[in-house]
């Protein structure tokens, strides 16, 4: 065991609650979670900053030393790795996100470059046990919320927020649809509730008006799967839920063919049965109409509305109204006519007191 002082936390740890001194085991369960302590070995011009603890953004340089942990990612506008099955000093990991997973690349986007290249220094260890030094490793599920099967939104609607892939502005429709309905003095809670862990998109749910987040990190999960993503779904409504907001704002990271668990959790049908309505983004027509089939055929989900860059102009909303008989709306250039839109399909169009100013 040994001690090393960390120069950057990732948030992906903040469950953990670490020092800036850790204490390092040389032994690696090499486990989704385990909190892994790297020294950064590249230099990256793209892709290049980790968010921290703190919420804030620090770019990486050659010999900072920082705290991350093991898991997936299969992103098509970034990278593709897994965890090792074994770790030793001296290894070679990457870090496949700016929130601070780590793992073996195996394939990257060409637009970001590869990843940095980081020297494993050792297990980060946490002591449990009052009055002993006897660490054991130390992994985000510590402290987290269980899962639950349960789902109990009572009467409060849902609104979720889906995507065609990554980058298609899901989050920009969340925030605007938070801020407009705040504005309209709801009282909103936000979940993101796919992907990898990162904590920027509930960061600027919070910015934009809800009063509450979650985000499945908080539950101890570094990457969302179809294995998990319907149970951490549950947990987050029914936790967001207790507080009695007056909506629910729930983004589904990633797209609807991706490997993060989106179609398992809308293939569950309670969790269908909670979504009070269902907002695409989209980055082009054909992507929106793909999408649009998708939520009908594969899962029973009429489209509230489309938004994402496909609305960007009149030559996409259009064509969505015209092709695929669905309000495209574009969360850029008219967050409160897409906001009422769906306030709408809440039966409270009318309800909302707009607040001044």
């Amino acid at each position: 065991m040994k001690s090393v002082v960390v120069d950057k936390i990732a948030s992906v740890t903040s469950n953990c609650h670490l020092p800036r001194e850790v204490k390092l085991g040389s032994t690696f369960p090499c486990e989704e979670g385990d909190v892994i302590a790297v020294r950064v070995t590249s230099r990256k011009s793209t892709y290049n900053k980790l968010e921290l603890t703190t919420g804030r953004f620090s770019h990486l340089k050659p010999g900072d030393v920082v705290a991350g942990a093991l898991g997936h990612r299969r992103a098509l506008m970034g990278y593709a790795g897994h965890i090792p099955e074994q770790i030793a000093p001296g290894d070679v990991l990457n870090l496949l996100n700016i929130g601070g997973c780590l793992g073996v690349c195996t394939s990257s986007n060409p637009d970001i470059g590869p990843p940095f290249e980081c020297e494993v220094l050792g297990q980060v260890l946490h002591f449990p046990y009052l009055g002993e030094r006897i660490g054991v490793p130390a992994n985000i599920r510590q402290g987290a919320r269980e899962l639950t099967d349960r789902l109990d939104v009572g009467d409060i609607p849902v609104v979720a927020v889906v995507g065609t892939c990554m980058n298609s502005g899901k989050t920009f429709a969340c925030t605007s649809l938070i801020q407009e309905f705040a504005r309209s003095r709801l009282r909103v809670a936000a979940a993101k509730a796919t992907g990898v862990s990162l904590r920027r998109d509930v960061h600027a749910m919070e910015d934009a008006g809800a009063r509450e987040t979650m985000v499945f990190t908080d539950l101890g999960i570094v990457t969302t799967q179809r294995s998990n993503a319907p149970a951490l779904t549950r947990t987050m409504l029914t936790a967001l839920s207790a507080s009695r907001p007056d909506v629910i704002v729930l983004e589904l990271g990633d797209g609807l063919m991706g490997d993060y668990g989106v179609d398992a959790i809308l293939e569950a049908s309670d969790i269908r049965d909670a979504l009070t309505a269902v907002v695409l983004a989209a980055n082009d027509p054909v992507g929106a109409w793909g999408g649009h089939r998708q939520l009908v055929d594969r899962f029973g989900i009429e489209t509230a509305a489309i938004t994402g860059p496909a609305t960007d102009n009149v030559a996409g909303t259009d064509l969505i109204r015209e092709k695929i008989g669905v309000a495209g709306l574009n969360a850029r250039t008219c967050p409160a006519e897409l906001a009422e839109h769906v306030l709408g399909c809440l039966g409270r169009g009318g309800d909302a007191e707009r607040a001044d100013g």
